[in-house]
């Protein structure tokens, strides 16, 4: 199994990892990137994933000195094709093939309704770029806030992928109990490509620390048709009903990927209801009608 404790320090105690930037290991953590401006780093597992269905769980912290707004950028957890290639995603490359969970501290856009920090997650087969400026909301598939900075208790994550679901949940309370954030139907990631952790920072800065990031292998039964497939072909994608690029701002951090939104469903409620109100009315003029009526004959 994959996994990250932090025996030592120095690139000798991680035989199995390669990291980037202003990458620090030390014996408690590994640090993607101090608590200072325009500094990337990152962490990359160098063997790849060939199970089917996996859970990776990750001891994160984020923290420091910034107050309110006055922090950022934020971590970045990656199951991709590439490896080890800096770039603008939280320190990493963009237009990836692969999965994304991202971990954002700061609001870039200041008309977004969210509250942040917020958790999000993206699939891209390459085709796809991130947009800082709007927190990557248009590529988006789902997401939450989360208070996970400057917590002086553990955080952890859990991203889960089976049999085409993916699923992110947080345990960031200090309750001891998974939360669930991100669940997704419909997910084809295909099988050796790399889990990885990137951090960045610009005008604004705080420490990012893994301290530990553990993969565990899920024991699912498959179809018979999937023992013909070549799960190292598959190309990463999602089966919405809707494109991300559809996606409305929703402060829930809910993908409405159905025909109905909140405002259609409200307008039909309300509309359902004027109908019985007018039914009602009616009714009762009618009935009131027939009563006069029957007063006269007798």
């Amino acid at each position: 199994a994959l996994s990250l404790p932090v025996a030592g320090a120095g690139s000798a105690a991680m035989p199995l990892w390669d990291f980037q930037g202003s990458t620090m290991v030390t014996s408690q953590y590994v640090r993607l990137t101090p608590d200072e401006r325009s500094r990337e780093g990152s962490i990359w597992n160098r063997v790849p994933c060939f199970l089917k269905d996996w859970e990776l769980h990750v001891h994160f912290k984020i923290h420091g000195a910034g107050k309110k707004n006055l922090h950022g950028d934020g971590l970045a957890l990656w199951y991709t094709q590439e490896r080890l290639v800096p770039g603008p995603v939280f320190g990493s490359k963009d237009n990836f093939h692969g999965l994304a969970i991202f971990l954002d501290t700061y609001p870039n856009d200041e008309a977004t309704e969210r509250m942040f920090p917020y958790i999000s997650a993206m699939v891209n087969n390459g085709s796809l770029t991130y947009d800082h400026s709007k927190d990557g909301r248009w590529t988006e598939l789902a997401g939450c806030t989360a208070d996970l900075r400057n917590q002086n208790h553990d955080t952890f994550l859990a991203i889960r992928y089976s049999r085409g679901r993916l699923t992110v949940m947080t345990d960031v309370e200090d309750k001891n109990e998974w939360k669930n954030c991100i669940d997704i139907a419909g997910v084809q990631l295909p099988t050796g490509y790399f889990f990885g952790a990137s951090a960045g920072t610009g005008d604004l800065s705080d420490n990012h620390d893994i301290i530990s990031m553990k993969l565990f292998q899920l024991m699912v039964e498959h179809p018979l048709e999937d023992e013909t497939v070549d799960w190292t072909k598959i190309e990463p994608s999602v089966s919405l009903l809707k494109s991300p690029k559809d996606n409305v701002d929703d402060p829930t951090g809910n993908f409405r990927s159905g025909p109905l939104t909140g405002w259609k469903v409200f307008l039909l409620l309300l509309c359902a209801l004027l109908g019985i109100i007018v039914c009602a009315v009616v009714g009762a003029v009618v009935f009131q009608k027939r009563q006069e009526r029957n007063k006269r004959f007798y």
